[in-house]
């Protein structure tokens, strides 16, 4: 999700504490997280923020989920990108790592770029998928971009 935000008198949850303050999201990616003296402090005006009070509420941290098994391509009928990461950020998940255990599994450059173009047109969450490992496909793995993987 991108576009700026200004979330104000939130309960953090962050390190192991619980403190009042806002935080400031411009373009999707938290700018700052700013400390307040008490819950439900006055909001500074935030031009071009949308300003939203969470005056009662937590605000805790997104949780990361490093092997999930979204089955697309090929077995959709038990889940699919959309239908998963969608259920996963319900949940509070904010970003997720895809095995590659699909129909077919994902063994060559060709279907890791297919499943990042699903993840792309259908993901609610931020998405990573693993290159799978074979006796037969080295040189796939080789050609793999680990800032990618």
């Amino acid at each position: 999700m991108s576009g700026s935000f200004y979330i104000y008198n939130a309960r953090i949850v962050n390190e192991g504490e619980i403190f009042p303050g806002d935080i400031v999201i411009r373009n999707g990616i938290i700018q700052k997280v700013i400390r307040t003296s008490e819950f439900g402090g006055a909001m500074p005006a935030q031009k071009g923020f949308l300003s939203l009070d969470a005056r009662g509420k937590y605000l805790i941290p997104g949780v990361i989920d490093d092997q999930v098994h979204f089955r697309e391509p090929g077995l959709t009928h038990k889940g699919d990108i959309f239908t998963e990461s969608r259920a996963a950020v319900a949940g509070g998940l904010t970003s997720f790592m895809d095995m590659p255990n699909t129909n077919p599994q994902t063994l060559t450059q060709e279907l890791l770029e297919e499943k990042y173009r699903l993840g792309a047109e259908k993901s609610m969450a931020n998405y990573s998928f693993y290159m799978g490992a074979s006796n037969d496909n080295l040189d796939e793995i080789l050609k793999t971009d680990p800032q990618n993987v």
